[in-house]
């Protein structure tokens, strides 16, 4: 993929817009038992086309959306980081929410550390984001963890509407990160 198909780059990742060529990559991702620990359940291939669909149409009415990423060195995609709307029922949504998810091949080597923090430059810079939040299961340590990473700060637990009755996954975390904490002023 040449340099200038990406909407923007770190040193190590691509940030790009979905296209078909991604649907079975992501889909393997998707279906992936240890990558989808805290979620209520693989899914399929068709659930991961309409995934894709919805991320295209984000970013086409947004500029955002849960990005395709490659790594730069072997133009190879290894899964999402990016933003989305959130508007299920709570009291901080509706909002934008930062997450990832990579194909286990590309974990421990601070691939969604290093992406979120473009993804947060990105929001806060071109997009003229006030406020970026992040929410996992509270069983979700290492995603958790890259919120802090990225100097996002604890705001609160909640019960998530979509998994309340998942007694293993049901009480997540909320983290947000606003522009001036980002920028440390």
């Amino acid at each position: 993929m040449l340099m200038n198909e990406y909407i923007f780059t770190t040193e190590r990742l691509g940030f790009r817009n979905w296209k078909e060529s991604d649907i079975e990559k992501m889909a393997e991702i998707n279906a992936n038992e240890v990558v989808m620990e805290f979620f209520p359940s693989t899914q399929t291939l068709e659930q991961t086309k309409a995934f894709i669909d919805r991320m295209q149409q984000l970013y086409e009415r947004t500029g955002f959306c849960y990005f395709a990423v490659d790594t730069l060195v072997d133009n190879r995609f290894i899964g999402f980081i990016g933003l989305a709307e959130q508007n299920f029922e709570a009291d901080f949504t509706p909002c934008i929410d930062i997450g990832w998810r990579l194909h286990p091949n590309a974990w421990n080597k601070g691939y969604a550390t290093e992406g979120a923090k473009a993804c947060l430059e990105y929001a806060f810079t071109t997009l003229k984001l006030d406020k970026v939040c992040a929410m996992a299961p509270v069983v979700n340590l290492k995603s958790i963890e890259v919120m802090k990473k990225n100097g996002m700060h604890y705001v609160a637990n909640f019960i998530h509407p979509v998994l309340e009755n998942d007694e293993r996954l049901k009480e997540c975390v909320l983290y947000e990160i606003n522009q001036s904490i980002f920028y440390g002023n």
